[in-house]
């Protein structure tokens, strides 16, 4: 045992990147997977349905968010704690008292929401027919917050593998389900809504077909989760048998631990998802007062969530993944009050988030139409205008959500709260202007989510700093990445363009310009020296890359 203790604490700094890279790339797999099924899903529902979709799914994410998924936050960081501190004991209680909380909150949030739907549905949103998808994904709710535990416990463990399974497998099953649902039931939707006159009854059965996935897919990934448990079963209870820690932490500590830091994350991760639900309701209340109709607005509705929003969900994705990694890999290191390592995982993280999130920014301007029209077939001017104007938010929403975990790993767990309660007023305020003053209608939320990310941006930046004494690196965070995507861009649009030219068709253009920007974006991040020697070593089989890289003349001199 002594040697494997010994052998893991020789690759950590290693694992801590690996563990990060596998979660963030499982759920960039999983995004794509989403943007992928969107397109049949769009075709099935059409713009109006896809605003039922979506409104019900705000709702959903947001009490999930109040039930939910904030466990596996907390839990990862009270595990991950205790065994740094070799407590193994302990850290099975809390994630015992995790588990048992976790199911007793989500019962009691989905009997809410399944009896509530009508309500909701009718006077907040001012879309009664969003009821149908908003009580099946209220079944839901239960499942994916017992699901937290367990993700929350191997995380805290520091091994993301589980987590990141479960979520492809839980994916795979959503996007069959949910093709086959909607398909289904807006057939018959469809022809109720012929008897009793009501033409939205196809799209609102549609959309509550397409939730039936949701469900499905995490009944899956606690399946899965479940027997990895097992399996993993009597590891755990082999490592509680060797803790000779005598002192046990009673439940009732472990759960006033467990609510103090669950508490400011719930109010900071649902400012990100109440300030969407909030955006809806606004949106359409003041859009009902200007004269347009309920079909018109639910369908300029279904642009923002079944066509801007899942294209912008996937850069997210991988700084979601990171998030998750460097919460636990964080608070080991506060634990130990290891300065060096903070500031080492802090500087990694974000320096490896931006170097995603910032091409994909530049990609998303130069490509906007064309990958419209390659993913939806959509050549109208709205989607498009509205993915070019947003994709700023890419890299800012991308920065407050690394550096919200950050400052939650640093136990700084109630800056983000607070700054995202500024952020979220700053917010309210700007969308106001855009939708009464300015008339931007359905620019209006695209607008007022950049103002509300910038405001996280600066905040959380400023807090780390108070925090913890880091100073910010930009050169190679930030603007020798910008230079490399803007080189990325230039290409990226010169070969569409000449492609588009020369043979045309929504395919090959498309594609084969996005390749030629990953290549190109990937040469001039390594020669413009983004990445450090120590960084590429530090790669999932990093010494091989870093090899290849000074054998080829790819690093700088």
């Amino acid at each position: 045992m002594s040697e494997i203790q010994g052998r893991r604490r020789k690759v950590k700094k290693d694992d801590f990147l690996m563990q990060g890279m596998i979660l963030a790339v499982a759920m960039v797999l999983t995004k794509v997977i989403g943007v992928v099924y969107r397109i049949p899903l769009t075709n099935i529902l059409g713009d109006e349905g896809n605003g039922f979709y979506g409104y019900a799914y705000e709702v959903y994410a947001m009490t999930l968010m109040l039930s939910s998924l904030s466990i596996p936050t907390a839990v990862s960081k009270l595990v991950a704690a205790r065994v740094a501190m070799r407590q193994r004991r302990n850290a099975f209680r809390v994630f015992t008292c995790a588990f048992v909380f976790s199911a007793v909150i989500g019962v009691l949030v989905a009997v809410l929401i399944f009896f509530g739907a009508d309500v909701i549905s009718t006077n907040m949103m001012k879309s009664p027919l969003s009821a149908y998808a908003l009580r099946v994904l209220a079944t839901g709710l239960f499942i994916v917050a017992v699901l937290g535990a367990l993700r929350g416990y191997f995380q805290g463990l520091g091994t993301m593998l589980p987590t990141a399974v479960s979520q492809i497998i839980e994916q795979i099953v959503n996007v069959v389900v949910s093709i086959a649902g909607a398909s289904i039931l807006f057939n018959i939707g469809a022809e109720a809504g012929q008897k009793s006159g009501e033409e939205l009854l196809g799209p609102a059965y549609g959309a509550a077909g397409g939730t039936l996935g949701t469900v499905a897919g995490a009944v899956s990934a606690l399946l899965f989760l479940g027997f990895a448990f097992l399996i993993y079963r009597p590891v755990i209870y082999r490592q509680i048998r060797m803790d000779h820690i005598r002192k046990r932490e009673s439940y009732r500590r472990i759960l006033r631990i467990l609510l103090l830091t669950i508490m400011p994350v719930v109010f900071s991760t649902a400012i990100y998802n109440i300030n969407q639900i909030m955006d809806l309701t606004i949106f359409n209340n003041i859009m009902s007062a200007q004269g347009y109709t309920e079909k018109q607005y639910m369908a300029m509705q279904g642009i923002f969530t079944g066509k801007y929003n899942p294209l912008i969900n996937v850069p997210l994705a991988m700084a979601n993944g990171l998030a998750a990694s460097v919460i636990p890999s964080l608070t080991a290191a506060v634990t130990k009050r290891d300065r060096k390592q903070v500031y080492a995982k802090i500087g990694q993280t974000i320096r490896f988030t931006m170097v995603i999130a910032i091409p994909c920014f530049i990609g998303f301007i130069v490509l906007a139409s064309p990958l419209m029209v390659l993913l939806f077939n959509d050549d109208s001017m709205t989607p498009a205008v509205m993915l070019a104007l947003g994709a700023i938010t890419v890299v800012l929403y991308s920065y407050s959500t690394i550096s919200n975990s950050i400052l939650q790993g640093l136990d700084e767990m109630g800056t983000p709260a607070k700054n995202a309660g500024i952020s979220l007023i700053v917010h309210l305020i700007a969308l106001f202007i855009m939708l009464v003053v300015c008339k931007w209608n359905i620019y209006a939320l695209v607008g007022s989510n950049i103002v509300f990310s910038l405001c996280m941006c600066i905040l959380n930046a400023r807090a780390i700093r108070r925090a913890c004494g880091y100073r910010q690196e930009i050169d190679r965070c930030f603007i020798k990445p910008l230079t490399a995507a803007l080189i990325m861009g230039m290409f990226a649009y010169l070969v569409h363009l000449l492609l588009d030219l020369a043979v045309g068709g929504r395919f090959l253009p498309t594609t084969v310009s996005i390749l030629v920007a990953v290549i190109v974006y990937a040469f001039a991040t390594l020669k413009l020296g983004v990445f450090t020697g120590q960084d590429l070593r530090d790669l999932p089989q990093g010494k091989k890359i870093y090899r290849i890289c000074r054998k080829y003349h790819l690093l700088p001199r």
